[in-house]
């Protein structure tokens, strides 16, 4: 019974392809499932700048994520975390498993796990920040595209966007019908069910539905229990609804309801899987097995609302853009990894000083926002726009501790509370000087403030009283930039931006008794870019260099000597690099992309110091160790920052009848070694590691039927992604691969 309702949503959708695969008019897509039969690239349009345009006019580092390549990187149900490393300087993990994805760009993140973490990469969905990490994980289905755009946002896109905004655009309806449906199925259980349908709803309204089903079995086996399959399974929906009314060219209004449920296993840890002395497994460590004593399980729900209002008056257009987005979430795991403890033997596997098994509660988080946008003609000489913006949120959260030798009964339980204002006035301007020279510059006054408040309800030591934090904070943000059009299809540029966090407090105070606050970091940035296309419109290159500086950047000193986060400031963070994107027709059935980055980071603050693995006995410290036992961090890289990231696809068609194609898609990622803390040591690291996934089949009726089989991780490698330092050298480690087929068609 239970793999017959695993395959529900496979089998229903099924159906849905089964029907799309009748004639049809329509051409619109979400998915072009083949490229065009020909040899020139496409104009590739983003809104970076909110509105539409050339990326190759854009003067920012930007990386365009088609949906093909999305539909190839999350074949095996990767979900958002399918982006790590799979565009310049962006990279990402968890130790969360799907519902928490934490990125970075340009080797700024955060790596803390709390359900109150702020990030300084922006994600935004549909024109709506997601700012609590549990909306980051909204899957991704029915895309126009993802935009990666690097270095500090702070005008258009305001506060916690010093490193980046990584950009989700949901197709829109549309008056002609289109949709599309796809199925897979492949190892471990993994199915992948997805379709969207949308057009006319009759008079001035249009519509589009969308939706996706993932799934996986059970998969790793428990040898305490005995259990076969026991974890590492998962169900995943996801819906959103969009209703279009344009009554005429001066005005539309866009209505966009979406939700996701989920339930399954939660990080599934490993209890010294890392080897003593060295960054990798320990000796019959495996991913396919754990033996543990504690619970595991996980769920969440997240749904949420959007208005865009549009006008269109006397050459002016007046955008209104008003969200709503909610989430609950509860997430349980056996922190340890293993069994027992020293003085509760047996235990296992290695030795475990004591059990840890926790869970974070999210029983509230809302928030809503409000953007009005003013802006001129884009034909106009000057081009300028001009804002406000309005942030309100509110969450709670409750901390768990469990006794798993007292049949797991409730003994450690922390609450947090915190409100959050934020409103931001910004402008900015677009003057061509002549058709060769155009500068944009822009500016944002945005003004934060938090009410937190955390306490103990009860404890190893007791009840603890609120504790109560308010930073309050303004700055300013801003950008200048310059182009020169070398020639009709070369620009180059220059661009100076900054950018800032707004100040964020944490206090998980189940094991500890006090909470931190970290002051605004702010950073500045300078950038050199080119964007060109070959005259024969076969070859697009872009590429940059940049430097930054960043004071008082916002760190997480995660776990060493306890369960426990800390919030801390670095008086100055410096960073540099390049990057590049490419894409070319090798031949009228050959096409390739391909992008690189380097990333140079280092702390530079003497007097930093954190507390290391266990206290420092549970691993090789290779920083220096200040009086109290902590590590000095200072020159160190950041931590979840691979200096190397290189991405390539590539694909090739042999023509077969009059409107099919068998093809060969393949795509490989390369990122070097990671290091999970900010102190450095042998073993909480992560080696080089190159992936790569393969898709080859068999499309006809001009690209709107196929038929393929994939691999994802074809190399089956196994690398540890993560680690947790406090009470063992417990790892987490990446999914094996996955082989299966998919079907896929259109309207």
């Amino acid at each position: 019974m239970p793999m017959l309702r695993s395959l529900r949503p496979v089998v229903l959708t099924a159906a849905i392809a089964t029907a799309l695969a009748s004639p049809a008019h329509a051409q619109d897509t979400a998915r072009p499932a083949a490229p065009a039969k020909t040899t020139t690239l496409q104009t590739v349009n983003v809104t970076a700048e909110k509105h539409v345009e050339n990326l190759q006019e854009v003067p920012i580092s930007i990386s365009v994520i088609t949906p093909e390549k999305l539909q190839s990187f999350g074949e095996a149900n990767d979900g958002v975390l399918q982006l790590s490393a799979r565009a310049p300087s962006v990279y990402a993990e968890t130790s969360y498993g799907r519902v928490f994805p934490r990125f970075y760009i340009r080797g700024l993140g955060n790596s803390d796990f709390d359900l109150n973490a702020s990030q300084p990469v922006s994600m935004v969905y549909d024109d709506i920040v997601q700012e609590n990490p549990i909306l980051k994980g909204f899957p991704l289905f029915d895309l126009e595209q993802v935009e990666v755009l690097r270095g500090p946002q702070g005008t258009l896109f305001g506060r916690n966007t010093p490193a980046g905004v990584i950009k989700f655009d949901s197709v829109k309806p549309g008056k002609q019908t289109s949709g599309y449906a796809t199925v897979s199925y492949g190892t471990l259980g993994t199915s992948h069910a997805e379709a969207a349908l949308g057009g006319s709803l009759g008079g001035d309204w249009s519509g589009r539905a969308s939706a996706i089903a993932q799934h996986r079995d059970n998969w790793i086996d428990n040898r305490f229990t005995g259990k076969k399959n026991a974890l590492g399974g998962y169900n995943e929906k996801a819906i959103r609804l969009q209703a279009l009314y344009e009554p005429s060219q001066d005005f539309n209004a866009l209505f966009n309801v979406h939700g996701r449920w989920l339930d399954g296993s939660a990080m599934v840890n490993h209890a010294n899987g890392i080897a003593y002395g060295a960054d990798q497994l320990s000796p019959g460590t495996s991913r396919n097995w754990v033996a543990q004593d504690g619970l595991n399980k996980q769920h969440a729900f997240t749904w949420g609302s959007n208005l865009h209002l549009n006008w269109n008056v006397d050459g002016l257009s007046f955008t209104s853009i008003t969200g709503l987005e909610r989430a609950t979430t509860y997430s349980l795991g056996d922190v340890d990894g293993g069994y027992g403890a020293s003085f509760h033997l047996p235990m296992g596997p290695g030795f475990i000083p004591f059990p840890a098994e926790t869970a974070d509660a999210l029983p509230k988080d809302r928030q809503i926002s409000q953007e009005f946008r003013l802006a001129n003609d884009r034909a106009e000489q000057l081009k300028w726009q001009t804002g406000l913006y309005y942030f309100d949120e509110s969450i709670a959260i409750d901390n768990y501790s469990y006794d798993t030798f007292a049949n797991h009964v409730l003994n450690d339980w922390a609450r947090q509370k915190q409100h959050t204002k934020a409103w931001a006035a910004f402008g900015s301007i677009d003057y061509a000087f002549d058709d060769r020279f155009d500068l944009r510059t822009g500016a944002r006054w945005s003004h934060d403030q938090r009410n937190f408040s955390a306490w103990r309800v009860f404890g190893f030591t007791g009840p603890l009283a609120p504790l109560t934090s308010k930073p309050s904070d303004g700055r300013w943000s801003g950008d200048v930039t310059g182009t020169f059009k070398v020639d009709p299809n070369v620009n180059v540029y220059a661009r100076v931006a900054n950018g800032f966090r707004a100040p964020s407090v944490q206090g998980r105070l189940t094991f500890g008794n006090t909470i931190s606050t970290a002051k605004a970091e702010t950073i500045t940035s300078f950038e050199l870019g080119v964007k060109s296309m070959s005259d024969d419109g076969r070859v697009r290159f872009n590429g940059d260099i940049f430097n930054y500086v960043m004071h008082n950047q916002q760190l997480t000193a995660v776990g060493g000597a306890s369960n426990v986060t800390q919030l801390l400031n670095a008086k100055k963070t410096r960073g540099y690099g390049a990057e590049f994107d490419l894409e070319a027709y090798l031949s009228t059935n050959f096409i390739v992309t391909a992008g690189g980055s380097y990333n140079h980071t280092r702390l530079e603050d003497p007097t930093l110091s954190v507390a290391p693995c266990g206290g420092g006995s549970l691993c090789h410290v290779l920083n220096p160790l200040d009086a109290n036992g902590n590590a000095l961090i200072d020159g160190n890289s950041l931590p979840n920052a691979p200096e190397w990231i290189g991405t390539v696809t590539a694909r090739y068609d042999i023509p077969y009848g009059d409107d099919g194609d068998f093809f060969v898609y393949t795509d490989w990622n390369y990122r070097s070694q990671v290091n999970f803390f900010l102190y450095q040591s042998a073993e909480f690291r992560s080696k080089p590691f190159l992936e790569g996934g393969l898709r080859t089949g068999y499309n006809w009726d001009d690209g709107k039927r196929e038929v393929a089989l994939y691999v994802r991780n074809l190399t089956n490698k196994q690398v540890i992604t993560g680690g947790i330092d406090f009470n063992n050298r417990t790892a987490f480690i990446n999914d094996p691969r996955i082989v299966g087929i998919e079907f896929h068609a259109e309207l």
